[in-house]
């Protein structure tokens, strides 16, 4: 099985972003086409209340190519991002047990 890293990119609308945002459905389409031309796989879409406005939870075999995400979506000016790499319960405890 390949290495997959999960990710949760945070997004946030600045002005640019909240003043179009009629026009998220369509963005969102192009972020997701985006997103497979640089090998990352969109699992999963989320509007959020609170700090963050959309929560996008991410799949790819690199890091290196959720960053080029998410700089290339943050540099259009509609969305800021905040990436977090996550591991799942069955993750961590292979982790815990390779501690020495």
């Amino acid at each position: 099985m390949p290495f997959v890293e999960t990710v949760f990119d945070k997004i946030a609308f600045p002005d640019q972003g909240i003043r179009a945002v009629k026009e998220s459905p369509k963005r969102s389409q192009a972020a997701k086409e985006l997103a497979k031309k640089l090998g990352v796989d969109v699992k999963q879409v989320y509007l959020t209340s609170g700090e963050h406005d959309l929560l996008l939870i991410v799949e790819s075999s690199s890091g290196d190519n959720v960053a080029k995400f998410a700089l290339a979506t943050a540099s259009l000016g509609n969305v800021r991002t905040s990436t977090t790499r996550v591991w799942s319960e069955a993750e961590f405890a292979k982790l815990i047990s390779e501690l020495p």
